[in-house]
């Protein structure tokens, strides 16, 4: 009998240990006055429905679901890099938290550029040199005063999950057997997502050094990890290469609270990102382009409907390269590039005939390929408060380099800026001298985090990875429910294209009707198939109250409710 009993108390012991071994993904869910919450994996969007039964609200929720991300996710999710939040309460009282990282102290304009006047893009993607100033765990307490629970409940699930362990799925396994060779090469001493054999789904995922940083935000508040012991590991990482991050940097490190961009499109009121986002600035003209020619009036994925819509991408990233990036170093000309003056003097050499060449709007310059990164949250709760975050490591798990001793990837964000002008980054996107690297400036951004407002009220609140391919995403997104009245499940998992001025190519996934292929192909168009373009996590409020929320199918996303 006392066999028994030490064997059951030791097998209960392994399951508490292991407690975080069911995968539940939820793609779609319909409720009335519930909150719901939507982002890249299962296990982080319970956390922020957990923390919204627990009486928190939209804020309390999302921030409960960017700690869980830096567990569940490390590819994307994290404490070691930046974003952005666009969140618009139920009283109509609107704002936005720019916590971006920033150009370290010790940064120069040609950092990245050797003897030979060449840009060496490897130093600027990898390892400790690639690092910015992260912002992330500032832009969590930034949003505090939002919230109504304290940050020692809100951080608690995130802990727990650290702590515990959970079981890894499918597409994380092969992402960390494929990353296995950068990580050993970036990283001074072993780390827990290397191991003898490979990776696969199932396996537990244990972070006691996370868990124990975790703490010490929990404890010590945002001095938890920008002084003390985590900066000072931080520090030392930096110290074990060619990385330029001091105490110093970190200590003085701001989120900056900016005004919300705002314009109307056909009946909403669209809130988003400002610079340093390029994306809220590119999304405003894309729609307001696009609306000259009566999108409504074609269907969705129509050879018209995507000419329209693509040659809107391509003048404005052409716009992004030359006139934007942070907007504390540079003059901010987003009215004027927004103006329907300025839009439709754009707009005045589109034709149904043939494709712009990109030629008539910039110097062509050959690009690398797309790669797909970063992470979004959107969250609206019962009370009508709404949350769409964005944020990023930039690379999938950033710059590979984790901190020893303290668990978390670091990012590689002094890519996004322009290393050379007109040197493209790892994303294609090209930038000239206003988005050029300064100390303490922040990087150019394509996130965009957003949400649409009918009578003041938010009904729609979407966002998705996926670098320059973000605003265009979200540009669909919004057009195939405004324009083209699709529901949010057809509108987040409908086959999706991109463009972005150079290359000179339009991108489509690989569903995409080959008869709209065929139809551009014969006037001019270039294509170019992909496997998938983005993750979207799409909220829509209907006017009956009925909450429709679509995570998306292209990965392990997934929808909880309080």
């Amino acid at each position: 009998m006392k066999k028994i009993l030490i064997a059951s108390m030791l097998l209960a012991a392994q399951l508490s240990w292991a407690q975080f071994t069911d995968i539940n993904i939820v793609k779609e869910v319909q409720v009335k006055k519930k909150g719901v919450v939507v982002s890249a994996h299962p296990l982080a969007s319970e956390a922020g429905a957990k923390i919204l039964k627990m009486g928190g609200n939209a804020y309390d929720a999302v921030t409960a679901t960017q700690y869980a991300l830096a567990v569940v996710y490390p590819q994307a999710g994290n404490i070691g890099g930046g974003g952005f939040l666009v969140g618009v309460k139920n009283n109509g009282e609107k704002f936005t938290l720019d916590y971006r990282e920033t150009a370290p102290k010790k940064a120069s304009r040609d950092m990245y550029i050797d003897k030979k006047g060449k840009a060496d893009t490897d130093l600027s993607q990898n390892g400790r040199l690639a690092v910015g100033i992260p912002g992330s765990v500032a832009g969590f307490f930034a949003t505090l005063k939002y919230c109504k629970l304290p940050m020692e409940k809100i951080i608690q699930p995130a802990i727990d999950l650290a702590e515990k362990g959970f079981a890894i799925t499918d597409k994380e396994a092969e992402m960390l057997n494929n990353q296995r060779e950068k990580f050993q090469k970036h990283n001074k001493s072993s780390i827990i997502f290397v191991k003898d054999t490979p990776w696969k789904a199932g396996d537990l995922l244990i972070q006691k050094d996370l868990a124990e940083t975790l703490k010490l935000i929990q404890k010590l508040g945002a001095k938890g990890f920008y002084e003390g012991k985590t900066a000072d590991l931080l520090v030392a990482e930096m110290k074990r290469g060619n990385g330029i991050i001091t105490l110093e940097d970190l200590k003085n490190y701001k989120v900056a609270e900016r005004k919300a961009l705002e314009f109307e499109y056909k009946g909403s009121n669209v809130v988003t990102m400002p610079l340093p986002s390029s994306g809220g600035v590119l999304l405003a003209q894309m729609l307001r382009m696009a609306s000259f020619e009566n999108l409504e009036k074609y269907q969705q994925n129509s050879t018209k409907a995507v000419q329209i819509m693509a040659e809107a991408e391509r003048r404005a990233f052409a716009d992004r390269a030359e006139y934007m990036g942070d907007p504390d170093f540079i003059q901010d000309k987003t009215s004027y590039l927004i103006s329907d003056d300025y839009l439709k003097g754009r707009w005045k050499s589109f034709s149904f005939d043939k494709a712009t060449p990109s030629a008539e709007v910039g110097k062509i310059i050959e690009q690398p390929k797309e790669s797909m990164q970063t992470t979004h949250i959107s969250v609206l709760d019962k009370d009508g408060n709404a949350a769409s975050v964005t944020t990023t490591l930039n690379g999938y798990y950033g710059s590979k380099v984790l901190v020893s001793g303290a668990g978390f990837f670091l990012n590689n964000e002094m890519d996004d800026f322009s290393i050379k002008p007109g040197v493209p980054n790892m994303f294609g996107a090209v930038g000239g001298e206003a988005n050029s690297i300064q100390p303490n400036k922040r990087m150019l951004s394509s996130m965009t985090p957003t949400i649409l407002l009918k009578n003041g009220k938010p009904y729609m609140v979407v966002g998705t990875p996926g670098g320059t391919t973000i605003p265009t995403s979200v540009y669909q997104s919004i057009v195939n429910v405004v324009d083209f009245k699709l529901n949010a499940n057809m509108s987040v998992n409908a086959p999706k294209f991109h463009h972005q001025w150079l290359p000179e190519t339009i991108t489509v996934e690989n569903n995409f009707p080959e008869s709209t292929i065929s139809d551009l192909k014969s006037k001019n168009y270039v294509i170019e198939k992909t496997k998938y373009i983005g993750k979207t996590e799409m909220i829509v409020l209907d006017e009956n109250g009925s909450i429709h929320a679509v995570a998306d199918g292209r990965g392990d996303d997934s929808v909880a409710v309080e």
